[in-house]
């Protein structure tokens, strides 16, 4: 499989459809995290196309394997620039996003993994927003933790910081419903 930094290369030099692959390698991802900022899927939509666009025209220089990070970054300052009226936007919320059922073999292994999401998101949403926004770009949209500073414009000993203490929340939250070991999840 090739890399970030390869495909964005091909792009440079003229290979459009390598500009494709990485739209469809992180556009329904990256919707899914402006939706939570915007609380609005179209809008989100509109915005991962917007960052898409500007990356597409700017034609950045973009240092080796940090493609996924300035995409992130970019699309958070746009969804920071969407909320122009308001003060800065820093509540990210999971509430309208709609998971698929990993493994949809029996009615019964859906509804219980459906069941397990609602638990997570009901927990996440208890967490403070820095926190869940950390959480989020590091063990769902796989960021490192250096790409995850990036986007949140914070350092990485700040991103540690925010997920032991995300990490003992969640697990404080999920045991108050009921989730003690991973097994129950």
């Amino acid at each position: 499989m090739r890399t970030d930094s390869e495909i964005y290369g091909l792009f440079l030099s003229g290979d459009t459809s390598a500009y494709n692959e990485l739209m469809v390698r992180y556009g329904d991802a990256l919707t899914y995290f402006l939706n939570g900022y915007l609380h609005n899927l179209a809008d989100a939509e509109d915005l991962m196309v917007e960052a898409f666009a500007r990356i597409c025209v700017k034609r950045p220089k973009i240092a080796e394997g940090c493609f996924k990070a300035y995409l992130y970054k970019t699309a958070r300052n746009l969804a920071t620039r969407f909320h122009f009226g308001k003060a800065r936007a820093e509540v990210f919320s999971t509430d309208d996003l709609e998971v698929e059922p990993a493994d949809p073999n029996t009615a019964e292994t859906a509804l219980l993994d459906e069941e397990r999401r609602r638990v997570l998101h009901t927990c996440l949403q208890r967490v403070k927003p820095q926190v869940r926004e950390a959480l989020w770009l590091v063990y769902v949209d796989r960021l490192s933790y250096e790409d995850a500073a990036t986007v949140m414009k914070v350092n990485r000993k700040r991103i540690d910081h925010l997920l032991q203490r995300g990490k003992a929340t969640l697990r404080a939250e999920l045991e108050k419903e009921g989730i003690t070991t991973p097994w129950d999840m």
